[in-house]
């Protein structure tokens, strides 16, 4: 037995949000799930990849770890909080290098200290920040990565 659901009409507000989730082009914020806690970087739109700026030089682009949305007993948190955690962070992923990035030899005798698709820690003001439709991103130098890690989760951000 099949029960009829009454479609009710939308508002004219829910429409315009209906029109615009069709419309709406990718972000940086499509890569994260369950609602913002988790960076998955194999979902960065490959649009938002080409529209994100070249490292030049020796320059490494670097997604800032945001953090999740809530913390561990569920309480949200506000937006200004969560930007204020991805701008003093500590932590990154690495999007894109420079084509000069670690080919100095003599500087780096034991090879490049990342690669694209790692995540490492820099000075917590380090670099130049650049805001995109979606969050920050940070442009460094190659040098001013600190080290690598598995998981930004096992460094602490607060």
């Amino acid at each position: 037995m099949s029960v009829a659901i009454e479609e009710k009409p939308m508002t004219a507000l829910e429409r315009k949000w209906a029109e615009e989730a069709v419309s709406r082009q990718p972000t940086l914020d499509d890569a994260y799930k369950n609602d913002g806690e988790v960076l998955d970087p194999n979902a960065v739109p490959a649009s938002v990849l080409e529209h994100l700026p070249i490292p030049t030089g020796w320059r490494i682009l670097v997604l800032p770890y945001r953090g999740p949305d809530k913390t561990k007993g569920g309480i949200a948190l506000a937006d200004q909080t969560r930007t204020l955690n991805q701008l003093t962070t500590s932590c990154g992923y690495v999007l894109k290098l420079g084509e000069l990035a670690y080919a100095d030899t003599a500087k780096f005798p034991t090879g490049p200290w990342c690669k694209q698709g790692d995540w490492v820690i820099f000075a917590r003001y380090g670099g130049s920040r650049l805001n995109i439709d979606g969050g920050e991103i940070r442009m460094l130098n190659d040098d001013e990565i600190l080290g690598r890690v598995n998981d930004p989760e096992d460094i602490l951000h607060m």
